[in-house]
């Protein structure tokens, strides 16, 4: 995966490569591993939203706790995912997989005996430091060991189970919560990494970079750092204050960590992800594209599965299964959409799918205790046309922007925005819902035993608990707990429908009209 536009490997002799470097099930094996390995990645950043009333309850976690175990993960995997998959490219990226494989299993397991959420938090880190190490090589292997009349098809295969991880993962968690605790979750993953260890050491070849670049060793650092950084302050912000010391630190370093990542970069002969290339409009418009999306979405997973639980009332697998329909929507959308590009061209399609995705957002944001769950449908398959058009469009645009031989850096690109935006959209979304249900909790909390307000402070699930074990004196709680439950959501959406329609705004300003090249 070198990102810099400097390629010296010499595509016939790649091929060439390729024809022997198959596992022992030939291409479709090698398919299979990987695809399985990247849905054990995608289906771990959504499948746990479905235990946060559970571990709300479980852990007394807080609603900045409950943020963290979320986004640990994705923090770590957008932070770390760049320099793992370069390692990948110059030690061999299958032994790089099945390493990470090995960390996420053992991480996955010591989750599953978490006694509190600080615990449950470092573990959740450990398994994205695992997860980074696994999800550059799954593609990175697919279009290296597929001759050229294949790769189209292999990469189209894993971009399915890209989008499709997520709904997977949140169904089994679903199915699991169904019958068992939250710890089950971790367990099954533990489970499923293993076999996914075995599977790509029997299936799939060991492929490296012939010629790759010199290690990057700023740019992983300042990329780690200030996106650990950002996503930090914007939790904390919310949760102590935007005017704490520790806040405004945190601020600074994101600032001074990418100044110098750009500065570097620009100066660095093989940069980890190369600053110039945000000079070409497409990239540049794809790239924005795909990170507001992907924010939207996890942020949306985040507050939305929990409207489901605790305001509707759902099982953990009916949750799941109501998001099903969004997926039934973007995969024939996201088919349709190269046709639509070519008829319309690539600025038209990309704004309309970022103001279809900010107008769900928005439709979802008016709903109150009694809206029920067809008013939500009708939002979710609004953004569901959104998702499919900005996500295909935008990671189309990142790829024509580059020759053949920079695909390894469009690839790159491509997994860290999604990475980034869903880190930065579980703790944005997170942190404005939990200030917000916080100060707009009843008066009544306050005359709470104090065990008790607290808890209910704490998160929505822990004050509908308190609720219940009132009987009748509860139902007035409860009322009062879903309205600011309610509020707390709403302006999540809000926050993040707006920073959608002002990306939406900038790519009919800024987007190149028709769809870039590939050389």
């Amino acid at each position: 995966m070198s990102t810099s536009p400097h390629r010296k490997s010499d595509d016939q002799t790649e091929d060439r490569q390729d024809a022997v470097a198959t596992g022992r099930a030939g291409h479709n094996g090698v398919l299979f591993a990987m695809c399985l390995s990247l849905v054990l990645v995608v289906a771990s950043v959504s499948a746990l939203n479905l235990a946060l009333p559970d571990l709300a309850i479980d852990l007394s976690a807080t609603n900045g706790a409950l943020t963290w175990i979320a986004d640990g993960y994705t923090v770590a995997l957008a932070a770390l995912v760049l320099p793992l998959g370069a390692i990948g490219d110059r030690i061999g990226r299958r032994d790089v997989l099945i390493a990470g494989t090995i960390v996420f299993g053992a991480a996955s397991l010591a989750a599953s005996f978490a006694d509190s959420t600080t615990t449950l938090i470092v573990w959740r880190v450990v398994m994205g430091l695992g997860a980074a190490m696994i999800m550059p090589g799954t593609l990175s292997t697919i279009t290296a060991a597929f001759p050229p009349e294949q790769r189209v098809k292999g990469v189209a295969t894993w971009s399915g189970f890209a989008a499709a991880g997520a709904i997977i993962g949140m169904l089994a968690a679903g199915a699991l919560l169904e019958w068992f605790s939250w710890r089950s979750i971790f367990i099954t993953s533990a489970a499923v990494a293993l076999v996914a260890a075995v599977t790509a050491l029997l299936l799939s070849p060991n492929t490296k970079d012939e010629h790759p670049s010199p290690p990057d060793v700023s740019g992983a650092i300042s990329t780690a750092v200030g996106i650990g950084a950002l996503v930090f302050a914007i939790i904390e912000g919310n949760e102590q204050g935007w005017t704490e010391h520790i806040v405004i630190a945190a601020l600074v370093v994101t600032v001074v960590a990418f100044a110098a990542y750009a500065w570097l970069g620009l100066r660095h002969e093989h940069p980890l992800l190369d600053p110039a290339l945000f000079g070409i409009r497409g990239f540049r418009a794809g790239a924005i594209t795909v990170l507001v999306q992907f924010m939207a979405v996890f942020g949306f997973f985040f507050v939305g599965l929990q409207y489901l639980q605790l305001i509707l009332g759902y099982s953990p697998l009916k949750a799941a299964a109501a998001l099903v329909p969004v997926a039934v929507v973007v995969l024939p959308t996201s088919q349709a959409t190269p046709h639509l590009v070519r008829r319309v061209g690539m600025k038209v399609t990309m704004t309309v799918g970022l103001l279809l995705l900010s107008a769900g957002l928005f439709v979802i944001s008016q709903l109150d205790v009694g809206s029920g769950y067809l008013p939500f449908l009708g939002g979710l398959i609004l953004a569901g046309f959104g998702i499919g058009l900005s996500g295909a469009v935008g990671t189309s645009a990142i790829t024509g922007s580059l020759g053949r031989g920079q695909q390894g850096v469009a690839s790159a690109m491509n997994d860290t925005t999604r990475e980034v935006g869903s880190a930065v959209g579980i703790a944005l979304m997170g942190s404005i819902y939990g200030s917000h249900y916080r100060s707009n909790l009843p008066d009544s909390v306050d005359q709470l035993p104090a065990e008790a307000s607290e808890a209910a402070r704490d998160s929505a699930a822990a004050g509908l608990h308190v609720a219940d074990q009132l009987g009748a004196r509860g139902a007035a709680l409860a009322d009062g707990v879903k309205s600011a439950f309610m509020d707390g959501l709403s302006a999540s959406l809000i926050a993040v429908g707006i920073i959608v329609l002002a990306a939406a705004i900038g790519c009919l300003l800024r987007a190149p009209k028709t769809p870039p090249t590939s050389d």
